[in-house]
């Protein structure tokens, strides 16, 4: 009679927990996984149209930087980015997940059409400038402001409300465009104030200076608020327990509400810049998306906004480049997706090995 014996099998490897890596360390295997996504790109591209990769590549590059105008206009893309990427790192950095950027964002280059259209002409510059500023801002702020009263007196979810949100604003904005719309019932608005410019914010140099100049101040105001300002430390205190929080004196409720009414603000001001700043006029797709790359760019930064310069740099220069290599060979806009998702996916699963690291296992006996 033999006896039964339940042996449990242990894997051959296992996932444990890094130790912080020096920065060159993390650096080197970031540049690391972006040679590799060059590399499996380029077969992915030699297979399936026979082009050189390298030639491919330097076309990417002529495509987001090849021209002083193309140069200019990556830097706004990514100063707008930037812009909405700063929004919502407080939110995250306290565990609020905030999906809601895009419509925050909306909402707020929706108060700015409205002010260029209602006031333009109708009240001296400065005055109309600084109203629609201020216009804009409440209006990015309130929107952040509704998920935020929820969240903290009621628990409701705040990715779902969020994400909700954007849904509202893109069905209001399409309401108010219709409105707007010159002429009457097209649901273009068009350029607003063309003839007059009541409204746009001032050229410095060229129609993009302004905008890149405004979010780099706005870059170092968030990188100290978070870091070396007492809110900063409580947004910390509360995104690592709330219950922490508490117990040393924190009013979390305050410091969800006040969060997003600065998350909401900085969205405003980015719907602000788009629509004074450059496009002049609004529609439902002003934002273009940017409120959900924004939440990327800011968890690869690991919600550091100097971090965040580079990323939304990378992230825009591929989707420039991009642009440019379906135009010149002849891809499908698909394609050229596939291309930039491949490069961000090897990004982003650097990450895994920058914070952890494969081990075999040591079984009983000495052996592996």
């Amino acid at each position: 009679m033999h006896k039964n014996e339940n042996h449990v099998r242990e894997p051959l490897f296992h996932i444990v927990k890094r130790a912080a890596l020096p920065g060159w360390q993390s650096a080197a295997i970031r540049v690391l996984a972006v040679l590799i996504s060059l590399i499996v790109c380029g077969i992915i591209i030699v297979l399936f149209t026979g082009e050189n990769p390298i030639n491919v590549y330097a076309t990417m590059i002529k495509g987001a930087v090849g021209t002083n105008r193309r140069l200019w206009n990556l830097l706004q893309s990514v100063a707008i980015l930037l812009c909405i990427s700063l929004a919502v790192t407080p939110a995250f950095r306290m565990r609020f997940w905030n999906t809601g950027a895009e419509g925050q964002a909306l909402i707020g280059g929706l108060a700015t059409a409205a002010c260029m259209i209602f006031f333009g002409g109708k009240m001296p510059t400065a005055l109309l400038l600084i109203v629609t500023v201020v216009a804009s801002v409440v209006a990015g702020a309130v929107w952040g402001l509704i998920p935020a009263l929820f969240k903290a007196y009621w628990g409701t979810n705040e990715t779902l409300f969020t994400l909700m949100m954007n849904y509202v604003a893109i069905q209001i904005v399409s309401f108010f465009t219709y409105r707007f719309s010159v002429p009457k019932g097209s649901g273009q608005i068009g350029i607003i104030n063309r003839d007059t410019r009541a409204g746009w914010l001032p050229v410095i140099g060229n129609n993009y200076l302004l905008n890149i100049l405004i979010v780099v101040v706005l870059t170092i105001l968030i990188y100290i608020y978070l870091n070396y300002s007492k809110h900063g430390y409580e947004i910390s205190v509360v995104g690592q327990s709330e219950n922490t929080a508490r117990y040393i004196g924190i009013d979390v409720k305050k410091v969800i509400i006040r969060t997003m009414l600065i998350s909401g603000a900085i969205c405003g001001l980015a719907g602000l810049l788009l629509v004074a700043g450059t496009d002049h006029t609004i529609t439902r797709d002003t934002i273009a998306g940017r409120g959900f790359t924004a939440i990327m760019v800011s968890w690869m930064a690991k919600f550091n906004p100097i971090y965040m310069i580079i990323t939304s740099f990378l992230i825009c220069f591929m989707s420039k480049g991009s642009v440019e290599i379906a135009t010149v060979f002849g891809f499908n806009d698909s394609f050229a997706d596939i291309i930039t998702g491949i490069i961000i996916f090897f990004i982003i699963g650097s990450e895994f090995f920058i914070n952890y690291q494969i081990k075999r296992t040591h079984r009983e006996g000495g052996k592996a």
